[in-house]
């Protein structure tokens, strides 16, 4: 089996989020009550407010990879964060220190790694994000992307969550790459 095509990160056709959102839709709308949405200028997660409302799940602007990000946290996140606003999650902006983009990696590296799930699902292009701009902070880019390597690595050996493994499925479908989890490839180099 061939890997799926990549595409330069300026060659965006076909990688709509509204194809996500529609795919996203199929599996969840009903059984999570769930929807995910374009067009927030950030990305937030805000469960229902009454009974039998839906559960909205936004990413930001009509970014691609940002509705995949989004779509990866909710996949891990349980059932009592899915009742909280954003998981429960704290954001700060990219103006973090060395101490706040410490507890930033630990609490992203699964997220992105399930990303790279679901890039590869859609043969979309994945790259780690620290999602800091603080010159003045060492990010410790290096360790945080082997941790997400290794955490790719170990769900393509055990398996992933189910509605994560359901969502890639469904991607696998859309976009017509035909993947299973256990053939993936994952590199370091190709995250250089």
């Amino acid at each position: 089996m061939t890997a799926p095509q990549l595409f330069a990160a300026q060659d965006f056709q076909g990688f709509d989020g509204r194809r996500l959102e529609a795919v996203f839709s199929r599996c969840f709308r009903e059984s999570y009550s769930t929807l995910l949405l374009g067009g927030a200028d950030e990305p937030f997660y805000s469960p229902a407010s009454n009974r039998g409302g839906y559960h909205e799940l936004h990413y930001r602007e009509d970014f691609f990879a940002s509705a995949l990000h989004e779509v990866a946290h909710w996949c891990i996140a349980g059932s009592e964060r899915r009742q909280l606003e954003d998981f429960g999650y704290w954001y700060a902006s990219d103006d973090r220190d060395a101490q706040q983009q410490l507890a930033f990696e630990r609490v992203e590296g699964r997220p992105q790694a399930l990303e790279w799930f679901f890039s590869q699902a859609c043969g979309f292009r994945f790259q780690v994000s620290l999602d800091n701009f603080n010159d003045n902070v060492d990010p410790t880019a290096d360790s945080f992307t082997r941790h997400v390597h290794a955490q790719a690595c170990k769900w393509r050996a055990c398996g992933l969550p189910d509605r994560a493994q359901l969502f890639f499925l469904a991607l696998c479908e859309e976009f017509g790459t035909a993947l299973t989890v256990d053939t993936l490839s994952f590199s370091l180099a190709e995250l250089g």
